[in-house]
């Protein structure tokens, strides 16, 4: 996988940005140090100003490729979940059988990131800790429905609808399949969150995992609507 992904340009939706920092060196330094800011002091203290001045660049530069630090998010939020999206595809693209895929997407969309050598300016553990704690920050504003039109977030509705029909195509009769398929990618964020800081609020920890959770969450439904 490694190997395909170092061809692979993660595609984000050109209204999100001002220019693409993907297209110079600029560009991917402030990509670089956005993700270990806000992974070390949370989006909310993250300001351009502050990122200007760690990049020893005028903080008027950063505007030159995003608006706002909330545009910067929803770069940051889409480019993780188009890596997702194509480590599944990748990894699911050979399996025949419906519930060993299935499984297999299960497992990709809910195990722990780890770094991914192809991308030397994004550190995709970092940027997993991110998306689990500020994702929803990126959406849940008053201009969420105009967002949406404008295709802000179609990566993450694609990847939902991916797993939706990999649901579909071990029972065509559940359904629920698209419910299910967008309550395993936000709920594994929901219990990556509660087993770092509730822990006493989910049975995921260090020898039961999130990808066990919805493996067994998402067979049980359809067995029961199978046996039902």
């Amino acid at each position: 996988m490694e190997r395909l992904l170092q061809s692979v340009k993660i595609d984000i939706n050109d209204k999100i940005y001002i220019k693409d920092p993907e297209s110079s060196d600029l560009g991917k330094r402030i990509i670089k140090q956005s993700i270990l800011m806000i992974y070390e002091m949370g989006f909310e203290s993250f300001t351009f100003k502050k990122l200007g001045t760690k990049i020893k660049s005028n903080e008027s530069s950063i505007y030159r490729y995003f608006e706002n630090k909330h545009k910067l998010l929803l770069y940051l939020t889409s480019w993780y979940w188009g890596w997702l999206e194509y480590q599944l595809v990748f990894s699911t693209n050979g399996i025949s059988n419906a519930e060993e895929k299935l499984r297999k997407a299960i497992e990709i969309v809910t195990k722990s990131t780890e770094e991914d050598s192809a991308f030397s300016h994004i550190n995709e553990v970092m940027l997993n800790n991110i998306v689990i704690n500020e994702y929803s920050k990126s959406y849940l504003t008053k201009e969420v429905d105009t967002e949406n039109k404008e295709g802000y977030f179609v990566i993450y509705k694609r990847l939902v609808n991916r797993i939706s029909d990999m649901i579909a195509a071990v029972d065509e009769n559940y359904t629920y399949p698209s419910s299910l398929a967008s309550t395993i990618l936000e709920g594994s964020l929901h219990q990556h969150f509660l087993k770092n800081h509730f822990k006493s609020l989910t049975n995921c920890h260090k020898s039961t995992s999130p990808t066990e959770y919805f493996i067994d969450l998402t067979f049980n439904s359809l067995n029961q609507n199978t046996h039902g």
